[in-house]
């Protein structure tokens, strides 16, 4: 009994992992970027799913926070997001509308929405082309 027992997180993990859109797909790597970008913080990380003015947009980022040290002290939010809609353009592109929930120590939570828009590139990989934050109601 012990041994189904301790395989039960691992099994849940995985159902959980298996239900996430896959990283060659435009969820996948909207969601991905998302990841990086806003929930944990990683512009460098961002990166790798951009091109054209989502990159330059990430690249101003981390022009804007260069030097600026960030270690164990810093205080840093939790931020959680659902999906709310997908628009497809054509086979080659698709927008996906996310609603993210920021929580702060000793703050008010608030809530975002993310327009992201992916595209399919030449060599057949998605990418983040744009995004855009706005408040959550607008």
């Amino acid at each position: 009994m012990k041994r189904r027992v301790a395989g039960l997180p691992a099994l849940l993990a995985w159902a959980l992992m298996s239900c996430r859109a896959g990283a060659d797909t435009p969820q996948g790597v909207a969601e991905r970027f998302l990841d990086e970008h806003y929930v944990r913080i990683n512009l460098e990380g961002a990166k790798q799913y951009c091109v054209g003015p989502a990159r330059d947009k990430v690249d101003e980022e981390a022009r804007l926070v260069a030097g600026q040290v960030i270690d164990a002290t810093t205080r840093q939010p939790h931020v959680s997001y659902r999906f709310i809609e997908r628009r497809d353009d054509g086979t080659d592109r698709a927008t996906f509308v996310y609603e993210g929930t920021i929580e702060v120590d000793d703050a008010e939570p608030f809530t975002r929405r993310w327009l992201v828009n992916t595209r399919k590139e030449p060599d057949g990989q998605w990418k983040v082309s744009n995004f855009s934050e706005f408040e959550a109601g607008e």
